[in-house]
């Protein structure tokens, strides 16, 4: 069982998989109050690092994990690399939840969102 989070490193995906997701939010809340990092919101924080680790953890069924190792060969660390993605994520999600009718793929725009997400571009659309 995994025992600790560190977001700098992706954790093994069949291992954070096998983990109940009340286990991986506890390890990702732990991670951030360990590190001293104060949120406004540690629960919602820690949700989104869940379901960016999620889907980096189903490797090639999305284009996360790539993402991932595209914005840290850009110069971020895989910490930012993950708010990079969840602030696509968060968006995505916001206009879902606003869309009159749902898209026949309603994954389609986010994970081409992510496929042009850039370092230059996240610091300039989400700051």
């Amino acid at each position: 069982m995994m025992e600790s989070y560190d977001p700098l490193e992706a954790p093994a995906s069949q291992e954070w998989l096998d983990l109940d997701e009340s286990e991986r939010l506890a390890l990702v809340e732990r991670y951030h109050r360990h590190a001293g990092i104060r949120l406004p919101n540690l629960t919602v924080h820690a949700t989104f690092h869940v379901i960016v680790e999620n889907q980096a953890a189903l490797g090639d069924e999305t284009p996360v994990r790539r993402t991932l190792a595209r914005l840290t060969a850009e110069g971020v660390d895989r910490h930012e690399a993950i708010h990079a993605v969840a602030a696509v994520l968060t968006e995505h999600m916001s206009d879902l939840v606003r869309s009159a009718s749902p898209p026949s793929d309603p994954n389609a725009s986010y994970f081409a969102a992510l496929e042009k997400l850039t370092v230059e571009n996240w610091r300039k659309d989400y700051g």
